[in-house]
């Protein structure tokens, strides 16, 4: 059973951040999984990347969700990659 790696990019005074980590959190909480969070406050190269779309969820590496964060889909994407 793979782990996959979950990662919330956000930017400071987000209200939808705020939001997004803990939908993030009751996901991966639920599936017995980690998460990790960026700020693109000070990484330039995320800023510039995901500026209008913050927060964003990537699950190794790959974008799957941003602004609101769907939990039944967020929660469909990791028991996928958790089967490979």
């Amino acid at each position: 059973m793979a782990t996959p790696r979950v990662v919330l990019i956000t930017k400071a005074d987000c209200h939808l951040c705020e939001d997004a980590r803990d939908a993030v959190g009751r996901v991966t909480s639920s599936l017995g999984l980690e998460w990790s969070e960026e700020l693109v406050d000070n990484q330039p190269e995320l800023r510039e990347r995901y500026a209008e779309e913050i927060p964003v969820v990537l699950v190794d590496g790959v974008q799957r969700d941003f602004w609101k964060i769907d939990e039944a889909r967020l929660g469909r994407v990791l028991q996928r990659a958790m089967a490979q």
